[in-house]
């Protein structure tokens, strides 16, 4: 088996500690580009805190940035909350607080810093309405998926200051979260011309995987990988390439990514749910069950919870199921207490675990406020749940036509579609985007991969002169 990890020769650094977006973290800009504090104590000695921002700074600029180690994450706060004691009306020090807050919150999935980084950013925003500012605003919008204000903030830094290609990066999340492409194609070509680093590539990566160019967003993210510098950066986009390789079926690749991701950085989350999800993959499910354990031990998301609830639905553990999913409901809750809109999370899960009537409502408003192809996919399956089959074929067909804006080849996806054909007798159809579905990635759920391989074979062959799926 090869893996496509295109590199430059990397030495990795043992055991030091990835959307939208696109598996890149954010460090929300404030901690790069900004100038030097005129009259200020000379900068620290190294250390993590100092670590952190050098790290950001080397790079050059992201508002959607550098990935930065959660311990220099911490070290980086403390220090400029102490610095704030001293100096409140230091408005730099406050944007830098407020960003370093919104990464930490991303990174540790529990959100309680995400309304101290909106108190600290706002008072920048008094003191220092920068556009480094006005970043750490739209980044701290894109993590509680709030697009709209995301995009109005993000707009409003490239305005002040359009010559930092972070702006264009937190654009890219905004409109990719409210389903216009063609703003992310223009934002896009933007910030490549602006920029060329590895978070770009990272970037760039995200966007082709959007677009269903597959090959394409590999090659990028395996560049990116290659010429990282630090290991928490590095981390994050081999968390992306494992995504990336799980979702076109590679699991043994994907596992691979993933483990060498948490090797390098050991608080890299996403990349030990990632091992739970291709172990399950491979039927190691003890392994993937203590993987998934692991990952909700240290940063209880919810989306980690869903999976391991489904896994164990899958392995017929009822009870284990059903006190997981609890878990999900509560962190559903907590996020909301934090300003974290989870409605499109909810909605799935209702759809499949819970009230398919509650999804329905919840994912009509997501797809009101935010009507991008995830949003689509999901409101055609709480429909078809609830018993509204026909209507949810227009929002299953808009997640999976590429003329509606549907490029992603998303096994899942396409699953719901044909599940819902099914349902309409549409069995042509059916047949076609089930067997899409198990050739995108035989593997993509353990609970609703055997459905389709049931579904599918209950259709039969297709009769003479049925179209092959292209």
């Amino acid at each position: 088996m090869e893996i496509r990890l295109r590199r430059r020769p990397v030495r990795l650094t043992k055991r030091l500690p990835v959307a939208v977006a696109a598996g890149v973290a954010v460090l929300a800009g404030v901690l790069l580009t900004l100038p030097p504090e005129r009259g200020r104590a000379p900068a620290p000695a190294p250390g993590p805190a100092a670590g952190a921002q050098a790290q950001a700074q080397g790079r050059g600029a992201p508002a959607a940035g550098v990935p930065a180690a959660l311990p220099a994450l911490t070290a980086l706060i403390g220090e400029h909350e102490a610095r704030l004691r001293a100096r409140p009306r230091n408005g730099r020090a406050w944007a830098v607080l407020g960003a370093a807050y919104v990464e930490r919150g991303r990174r540790t999935g529990t959100g309680g810093d995400f309304p101290r980084a909106e108190r600290a950013l706002r008072t920048a925003l008094r003191l220092d309405p920068s556009p480094a500012t006005l970043e750490g605003l739209a980044a701290l919008a894109v993590a509680r998926r709030d697009f709209r204000a995301a995009e109005r903030w993000a707009e409003a830094a490239r305005k002040r200051a359009p010559g930092r290609w972070t702006a264009q990066a937190l654009l890219i999340d905004a409109r990719t979260g409210l389903g216009d492409a063609d703003g992310v194609g223009r934002a896009l070509e933007r910030m490549t011309k602006l920029e060329s680093s590895p978070a770009v590539d990272a970037r760039v990566a995200a966007v082709y995987r959007d677009q269903g160019r597959r090959e394409d967003a590999a090659a990028r993210i395996s560049d990116a990988a290659a010429a990282a510098g630090a290991p928490a950066e590095r981390a994050a986009y081999l968390e992306q390439a494992g995504r990336l390789a799980f979702e076109r079926g590679d699991r043994e690749g994907a596992l691979l990514f993933f483990q060498e991701a948490l090797r390098t950085d050991p608080d890299q989350r996403d990349a030990q749910a990632g091992q739970g999800r291709a172990l399950a993959a491979l039927g190691r499910t003890t392994q993937a069950l203590g993987a998934y354990r692991a990952a909700l031990a240290r940063q209880p998301r919810a989306e980690y919870a869903l999976e391991l609830g489904e896994l164990y639905e899958s392995l017929g553990l009822g009870q284990a199921a059903r006190v997981t999913y609890d878990l999900v409901r509560e962190r559903v809750r907590a996020a909301a207490a934090d300003g974290v809109d989870e409605g499109l999370l909810l909605g799935r899960f209702e759809a499949d675990h819970g009230d398919p009537g509650a999804a329905v409502r919840a994912l009509r408003a997501e797809w009101r406020g935010r009507p991008s192809t995830a949003a689509a996919d999901a409101l055609g399956w709480a429909l078809h749940r609830a018993g509204r089959t026909r209507q949810a074929l227009r929002y299953a067909t808009r997640a999976t036509d590429a003329d509606l804006g549907g490029g992603v080849r998303s096994a899942p996806y396409a699953y719901h579609r044909g599940m819902i054909e099914r349902a309409l007798g549409r069995y042509g159809p059916a047949r076609r985007h089930l067997a899409e579905a198990l050739r995108i990635n035989p593997y993509f759920s353990p609970l609703h991969a055997p459905r389709a391989r049931g579904a599918l074979a209950a259709l039969g062959e297709p009769p003479p002169g049925d179209p092959p799926v292209s």
